[in-house]
């Protein structure tokens, strides 16, 4: 996707961006709501992530501009300001959706995936059940099959198996597994992400003629047949 980011905060700008671009999004970044209309009144983009506290012009003005001339990009509110009252002025405003800071990645990342497919009209009824290439996780009972053998899991494992799964096909970054994973919002320094991959490698893909998942040099990891 194409993301527009109106945040002035260079700290908060730079993780959010820098977390888009792994996942493979490209990101313009506005630091004022002045500079933020004009591109996304003149640009085309998929979603918008929009702090309400910008100088020059702030977000709720920049939103309530957008709507009032027919821009239906969808738009996530990012703010300090977390009150019922705030939200709700954001979503009347004409929000998509709204995340409170301070915020994981992981769930502003899910967030602009859910907003952008009610934007195109995608069935969002959640499974129960994962399936990729003969290996299956069933959420309810927590018990995972390939190709209907039995696969026993520690709690990290399930839910690093969990991630790959909902993104299979995609590039996953260290970044997402950290906050995904781990709900870590900084970078350890350990190699954490690399054992714990090693393990469920072994345990996913030992004894099969192929295997499922995959390193991909210098971006993350990628489960695929």
């Amino acid at each position: 996707m194409r993301i527009l980011l109106l945040e002035d905060d260079t700290q908060t700008s730079a993780f959010i961006a820098k977390g888009l671009r792994e996942a493979g999004h490209a990101v313009d970044h506005a630091p004022d709501g002045k500079q933020g209309l004009f591109l996304a009144s003149t640009e085309p983009f998929d979603a918008i992530v929009l702090d309400r506290m910008l100088p020059a012009l702030d977000g709720l003005a920049v939103l309530r501009t957008l709507r009032g001339a027919g821009n239906r990009t969808p738009v996530l509110v990012l703010t300090a300001l977390g009150d019922v009252d705030h939200r709700v002025e954001g979503l009347r405003a004409g929000a998509d959706d709204y995340l409170v800071k301070p915020f994981a990645f992981a769930e502003l990342s899910a967030r602009l995936d859910g907003i952008t497919r009610r934007a195109r009209g995608d069935d969002e009824r959640a499974p129960t059940r994962l399936q990729t290439a003969g290996l299956e996780l069933d959420l309810l009972s927590r018990e995972a099959l390939r190709e209907g053998r039995r696969i026993e899991l520690q709690p990290r494992e399930f839910r690093l198996l969990e991630y790959l799964m909902r993104h299979a096909g995609q590039v996953v970054t260290r970044t997402m597994l950290l906050e995904a994973v781990w709900d870590y919002h900084f970078d350890p320094q350990t190699n954490v992400i690399d054992v714990h991959i090693s393990r469920l490698r072994q345990k996913i893909d030992h004894g099969f003629d192929k295997p499922l998942l995959h390193t991909v040099r210098g971006a993350g990891y990628r489960l695929s047949g």
